[in-house]
């Protein structure tokens, strides 16, 4: 298992995560199993956002007696009502509810507390407002969360939070389905529509507001747990992906931890063996992580011109990252001043954009049709 850096907190997490939700159709002895099996793999994160009384008593016992070497997402506003999950934004139902959540996973802190499933400005400001994000300052002042969370499917939303001050990291849907769509506030809704999704009008490589977030969270540290990594399996069959193919999980994996600032994706399982379908990402050659060529030759392309930093470009006979140079490079053009970490990682190449011979090389081996020799000129230009 390979470990990453998420954002400025100093945890290191492992690029493949346990996302919970599905384990709350399960048996406690299924659960056990299926955490087990992370445990073998060296899979070191999970995010709890359920409320279910019954599914946080499964993952605390089948966590008890190795808490440490779990690090943990959990969730506040995520509540219990009336035998179901609500979300509220009531600092007294989300503090008790917060506070069942460490009864039931048998410890007295969690790692990341989340700011719980704000898709909408106005929710965000309240939060950011109001008493909620004092209650968040309280958690942290206290000990009980080491740093703060923010989970999100709007890109609007995560990017304002991004830059509030607030966050240390963000908790956000990434796959190639969702970052060709539209910001909307009602995401998750539409997400439920299979024929919504189908119909809905693609943007030409990924929204700008997706990647505005991404590059933003690069430059400002906020790491980056996935969910939704296989847009809820709809990748992996040709009728129900967006682009007329099917796409595999140990692809799906590749396009998100690709992304800048991603440090994790937190995969949700049903069995042992759904771990180990994941975790074969590991192993997996680089034809099998292939998600680029698979993309290009879809029936609905929607990323032709567009840079995704697969690295299909390599080999360069200059032995330029090309995928790096660019992904350097968009960070740097979003900000009105470039920072100092940009240049400085830049600089830092063994080879950089003005080493660039303008063979061609790269051109004929990028599915997407990117030129890049222009990209090298501009990057040179801009970092000289």
């Amino acid at each position: 298992m390979k470990y990453r850096q998420l954002g400025h907190t100093g945890l290191r997490v492992s690029e493949i995560g346990l996302g919970g939700e599905w384990l709350e159709r399960h048996s406690t002895e299924e659960v056990k199993a299926v955490i087990d099996r992370c445990d073998d793999h060296g899979i070191n994160i999970l995010d709890c956002w359920m409320s279910n009384p019954k599914v946080r008593m499964d993952i605390g016992a089948a966590i008890e007696g190795r808490r440490g070497r779990w690090i943990v997402q959990g969730h506040i506003g995520s509540t219990w009502k009336n035998g179901q999950y609500d979300r509220s934004r009531d600092v007294t139902v989300a503090r008790k509810a917060f506070d069942d959540l460490l009864k039931y996973l048998r410890t007295d802190y969690i790692d990341l507390g989340m700011i719980h499933f704000c898709d909408e400005v106005k929710d965000f400001e309240q939060i950011m407002n109001g008493k909620f994000i004092e209650l968040v300052h309280e958690l942290k002042r206290n000990g009980i969360i080491r740093y703060v969370g923010f989970s999100s499917h709007n890109p609007i939303v995560a990017k304002m939070a991004a830059e509030s001050g607030e966050i240390d990291m963000l908790l956000f849907s990434i796959n190639p389905a969702f970052d060709i769509m539209p910001a909307m506030e009602d995401f998750v809704n539409v997400l439920a529509d299979n024929k919504a999704v189908k119909e809905m009008k693609l943007s030409m490589g990924i929204a700008p507001e997706r990647q505005a977030l991404y590059r933003t969270c690069e430059a400002l540290g906020i790491g980056i747990t996935v969910m939704k990594g296989y847009a809820g399996s709809r990748l992996f069959a040709p009728e129900t992906s967006p682009f007329g193919i099917a796409l595999t999980p140990v692809q799906c994996l590749h396009y998100a931890l690709t992304h800048p600032a991603v440090a994790s994706v937190m995969v949700g399982y049903d069995t042992p063996e759904h771990v180990d379908a994941a975790v074969a990402y590991e192993t997996a050659t680089m034809d099998e992580k292939d998600y680029a060529t698979v993309l290009a030759n879809a029936p609905q392309n929607a990323y032709k011109g567009q840079c995704t930093y697969c690295g299909h470009c390599a080999p360069c006979p200059e032995k330029i990252d090309i995928a790096m140079v660019n992904k350097l490079y968009d960070l740097a053009t979003m900000q009105k001043d470039m920072p100092s970490t940009i240049r400085a990682h830049y600089q830092g190449l063994t080879a950089n954009a003005s080493d660039c011979i303008a063979c061609g090389a790269c051109e004929k081996r990028c599915p997407f049709g990117v030129i890049v020799t222009d990209r090298m000129k501009k990057a040179a230009n801009l970092f000289r």
